[in-house]
C-alpha cells in the first residue's frame, strides 16, 4: 500500500474547508484537519473559538455552511437518516455536564443505549452495564444511585461508562476533567489512556486542562480567529511562536504543566528500564460478560 493510501485509510475524521457562521458571526473559516485512527486528538482555544461547534459537526449535530466532513469514511453532507443512525452507533459521546437522565439510576442510564439499539434481554443488558461501570472505575454499588447523588468525578465516570455502552470506535469527550479536583482529574487522565490501550479507540476531546493535554494528547489543534492557528504534539506546539499558541505555554499554569510533564516523562523512562512484575503483566482489566 502506498503512503498516500495508508494515510487515507488511517484518517478516521476528515474536515476540509469547513466554514461555519451564525448570522453575521463567523465561527470557522476554511478549517481543514484530520484525526488519525487510535490517536487522542484534542481541540483547544479561547472562549468562542468554535471548539464545541466543531465537535458538534463531527457528531452530526450540526452542519457547516461550507466544506466537507467525513467520519469513518462516510461523508456527512446529505447523509440519510439510516446511515446517520448507523454512524452514530459507532460513536460514544461524554457530554461536559454528564447528560444523564435524573430519573434513572446510573446502571439504567448506562444500559439505556443497549435497550434502545439492541435486542439483548434485560439480564444481559444489566451485566454489560455493570461491566462498563467497572471499566470506568466505579464500584458496583454506584449503579443503584441516581446522578444527583454522585460527586463530580463519579458523574464524569458514569457518563463515560454510558458513552462506552455500545463499544464505540470513536469516543468524544467534552471537557472530561472540568470542575474536578486534581486527584479526580488525574484519574481521568489514566482512564483515557487505558481505554485507548485496551480497545484501540480514536478519542477526540475538548479540554482546557493543560495537564491532561500534556499527559494524554497525541496531537492538539489550537483554534483562534476562526481557523487552526497550530496543530501538532504539545512539544511541537511549545516550540511555536504564534501568539494564539503561546498563551497556552507562557502563563504560570502552562509552565507548571509543561514542567510536570517533563518530570513524569523521566519517571516513566526509569520505570521502563525495570522488569515488570507478574501482577503488572497480568493486568487488572475487568472481564467482559460472556
Amino acid at each position: 500500500m502506498s503512503n498516500a493510501a495508508a494515510s487515507q485509510t488511517d484518517t478516521v475524521i476528515e474536515m476540509a474547508g469547513v466554514s461555519t457562521s451564525f448570522g453575521d458571526h463567523v465561527v470557522h473559516r476554511d478549517i481543514s484537519l484530520g484525526v488519525r485512527r487510535a490517536e487522542i486528538f484534542a481541540l483547544i482555544g479561547g472562549s468562542g473559538s468554535g471548539k464545541s461547534t466543531l465537535l458538534r459537526e463531527m457528531i452530526l449535530l450540526q452542519q457547516p455552511n461550507a466544506g466537507t466532513v467525513s467520519v469513518c469514511g462516510v461523508a456527512l453532507q446529505g447523509i440519510s437518516d439510516a446511515d446517520a443512525l448507523a454512524l452514530r452507533l459507532r460513536c460514544g459521546v461524554m457530554f461536559q455536564h454528564g447528560g444523564l437522565f435524573g430519573s434513572l439510576t446510573v446502571l439504567e442510564n448506562i444500559g439505556l443505549p443497549l435497550r434502545e439499539h439492541t435486542e439483548l434481554d434485560d439480564g444481559l443488558i444489566k451485566e454489560l452495564a455493570a461491566w462498563k461501570l467497572q471499566l470506568a472505575g466505579l464500584k458496583p454499588e454506584v449503579g443503584a444511585q441516581y446522578p444527583t447523588e454522585l460527586s463530580g468525578g463519579m458523574l464524569k465516570r458514569a457518563s463515560l461508562a454510558r458513552a462506552l455502552a455500545l463499544d464505540p470506535e470513536l469516543l468524544f469527550l467534552d471537557e472530561p476533567t472540568a470542575g474536578l479536583d486534581p486527584v479526580s482529574a488525574a484519574g481521568v487522565d489514566e482512564l483515557v489512556l487505558k481505554l485507548r490501550e485496551l480497545f484501540g479507540l480514536t478519542i477526540v476531546m475538548i479540554t482546557h486542562d493543560l495537564d491532561l493535554l500534556w499527559q494524554v494528547a497525541d496531537r492538539v489543534a489550537v483554534l483562534a480567529d476562526g481557523s487552526v492557528a497550530g496543530i501538532g504534539s504539545m512539544k511541537e506546539l511549545a516550540a511555536m511562536q504564534l501568539p494564539a499558541v503561546r498563551q497556552f505555554f507562557d502563563g504560570p499554569r502552562g509552565r507548571q504543566a509543561q514542567q510536570q510533564a517533563k518530570q513524569q516523562e523521566k519517571q516513566q523512562a526509569k520505570r521502563q528500564t525495570k522488569q515488570p512484575t507478574q501482577e503488572q503483566q497480568a493486568g487488572s482489566t475487568p472481564s467482559k460478560p460472556k
